[in-house]
């Protein structure tokens, strides 16, 4: 991402019936809705709110992209790193076995690539409505919720969830277990992943990290209305506290899962960083997703950063397709070794 510069180390851690009486000799056409047809647009919540949502495909059940800290939906299909490729992106790719949904949360970022528009805006901003910041991984839930029920997009869901998306997915799994059947995990951010930092950095590197990721305070210059997610101190940082206590109450019912995680290491925040043991630790955590449910999948994306869903975007589609085939036949769902390599 070009905005990695202002974003920092947030990055590591989305129908009309035809009538029966009249038969004309040229069928009506169907208006695209969110839960038929291609849809692209504003979605009211009540009380004068908006959401931009975006559904393409057809058939079930129905995959939910939820994108990481910051992006927009768009991040799941369009082409950032090589915009003149044929590459087929996340979403389109999807949509051509089953129905799928993205969606702006509030305060997310789409990127201008300034190579191909030099004139252009640092970023386009989110095309949902703003809301005050900072939230917590529960609000978003509570978005997504109201989302799905305003546009009737039909369950059950598979859940995609990148980085802290990652969270958002399975705190909604979690509150709403009877509509999750399935779900993917695109680098996501664990749970513990603060506290296990905190424990591996001295107390001034700690310090230092914590201030970069809880206040961007560039970012907010530019756009005041931008998501904020993280809250001091960061080892109980709010988000992360309600998926924890929700994996206590409620953990995540059996489900066809796969995890991919980062092959290539993250880039280092500041120097000093160790980034062999950050690595470990988080290849480490990715392994504890991969165990949150029975026979769940581990992929290394070895070809790919933290956005393996642009970096490798093939990978990611092939893994939704996994997870859609095993609840359409569960006897598909057949565990590979742990941790085999993607290639």
């Amino acid at each position: 991402m070009r905005l990695i510069h202002v974003i920092g180390p947030i990055a590591l851690l989305l129908g009309v019936a035809i009538p029966a009486v009249a038969q004309p000799a040229t069928p009506a056409a169907v208006t695209p809705t969110p839960a038929s047809g291609d849809f692209a647009g504003l979605v009211d919540l009540g009380g004068g709110r908006e959401m931009y949502l975006e559904c393409r495909g057809e058939g079930g059940p129905t995959v939910i992209l939820e994108a990481g800290l910051l992006s927009r939906s768009d991040i799941w299909s369009r082409d950032y790193l090589k915009p003149e490729s044929q590459r087929t992106m996340v979403l389109p790719g999807v949509a051509a076995f089953t129905r799928v949904c993205a969606y702006d949360r509030p305060g997310t970022i789409g990127e201008v690539n300034p190579d191909l528009d030099p004139s252009g805006p640092l970023f386009f901003p989110s095309r949902s409505d703003p809301v005050p910041q900072p939230r917590t991984v529960k609000d978003m839930v509570a978005d997504l919720h109201a989302l799905l029920r305003a546009t009737d997009v039909a369950g059950p869901y598979v859940l995609v969830g990148h980085s802290a998306g990652g969270l958002v997915v399975r705190l909604y799994a979690s509150t709403y277990p009877d509509e999750v059947v399935g779900m993917v995990l695109v680098d996501a951010t664990p749970e513990n992943v603060w506290p296990r930092f905190q424990e591996a950095l001295t107390a001034t590197q700690w310090t230092a990290f914590e201030a970069l990721t809880v206040t961007n305070r560039e970012l907010q210059e530019v756009y005041p209305e931008a998501e904020r997610l993280w809250t001091a101190p960061l080892a109980d940082d709010a988000s992360t506290s309600q998926v924890r206590q929700a994996q206590r109450d409620s953990p995540l019912r059996p489900m066809p899962l796969v995890v991919l995680s980062h092959g290539i290491p993250f880039a280092a925040p500041f120097a000093g960083w160790p980034s062999d043991t950050m690595e470990g630790i988080m290849l480490a955590l990715q392994d504890d997703l991969a165990g949150l449910v029975p026979n769940a999948r581990h992929i290394m994306a070895t070809g790919s950063g933290h956005n393996i869903h642009q970096d490798q975007p093939e990978l990611v589609i092939a893994a939704i397709r996994q997870v859609v085939d095993a609840v359409r036949d569960p006897h598909s769902w057949a565990t590979p070794a742990a941790g085999t390599p993607a290639p």
